[in-house]
């Protein structure tokens, strides 16, 4: 089925919920079984189906490659369970979470995202990034969305939808702002980090694209030369918003999950934790990270 406004991606072994809901993105909100959000300039709303992931934009389509990008339907997930470590730890997690995909984003939301993630519970990160959208970024078509989701669109109980919504800003958009501006979105001690990532993108002294063509190592350190990026921001950059599987970030849920599950005896030191995720968990580290993070927050206790 494929229409310009609907298509049906004949995925299997994919878990919608988890995937949009497990931190990886902060701009999708359920109503039933239908979830929405914007992808780039595109409010498209999505329902699993026992054939696969049923896809509704609210404007007319010409070339789904930008949905197929972002919810990474083409990969092989069972070639990546499979170079997973044979270990209880990591039975458990996938066998809790299977069918958790790693999603592909547009870098610049990606790092603008986790830099207003620092210290924030998603919820909070949500309502942020919201307000962010909503006050500065260009609105979407939502004249042909469904009606439940309209509607939702209209109430709401966290601040995290209830907008018509928006696309994310662009750099140049937050580089002409203030930090005061910024400030006014509840990001807090996060505006300057923010506003000086976007005006060095904006002015071009940093160049998001040139991260494809580094490896793991110089990438993460060129992320990190930016205001407000330490390892674990630019490692959630790198895996959500490039692809490099090697990227592995160490979050309180992941050094949680690494101390219980695999030191219980003795507590390893952050540096150690990143070497043993460098080593064990194989050329998709990424992918079991996520595993893991999701396994710990939403099933293990």
């Amino acid at each position: 089925m494929s229409s310009p406004q609907e298509i049906l991606l004949p995925v299997r072994d994919y878990d919608l919920a988890a995937t949009l809901d497990s931190g990886q993105v902060f701009r999708w909100q359920r109503v039933e079984n239908l979830w929405h959000g914007v992808i780039r300039k595109h409010f498209v709303q999505l329902t699993q189906t026992a054939d696969g992931i049923h896809a509704h934009a609210a404007a007319p389509v010409t070339d789904w490659n930008f949905l197929r990008e972002f919810l990474q339907s083409e990969v092989n997930l069972a070639a990546i369970l499979n170079t997973f470590p044979d270990d209880e730890p990591m039975r458990a997690a996938v066998a809790a979470c299977r069918g958790l995909r790693l999603l592909r984003q547009e870098p610049w939301e990606c790092l603008a995202s986790f830099i207003l993630s620092s210290t924030k519970q998603i919820v909070q990160i949500r309502q942020i990034v919201a307000l962010l959208c909503e006050w500065f970024g260009e609105p979407t078509t939502v004249g042909r969305a469904s009606p439940r989701a309209a509607n939702n669109l209209r109430h709401d109980k966290d601040g995290s939808r209830g907008r018509s919504p928006h696309q994310f800003p662009t750099a140049e958009k937050i580089a002409s702002l203030t930090e005061a501006n910024l400030r006014d979105c509840k990001m807090g001690f996060r505006a300057p980090s923010l506003l000086a990532a976007a005006r060095r993108i904006a002015d071009g002294s940093f160049d998001l694209e040139r991260i494809r063509q580094m490896n793991y190592a110089e990438a993460r350190l060129e992320l990190m030369k930016l205001r407000g990026v330490g390892g674990k921001i630019a490692d959630c950059v790198l895996l959500f918003g490039y692809g490099f599987d090697a990227a592995f970030p160490v979050d309180v849920w992941i050094e949680r999950a690494l101390q219980e599950l695999y030191f219980p005896r003795r507590r390893a030191s952050e540096k150690r934790l990143r070497k043993f995720a460098a080593t064990h968990f194989g050329p998709h580290a990424g992918y079991a990270q996520q595993y893991l993070f999701h396994y710990m927050r939403t099933k293990k206790n």
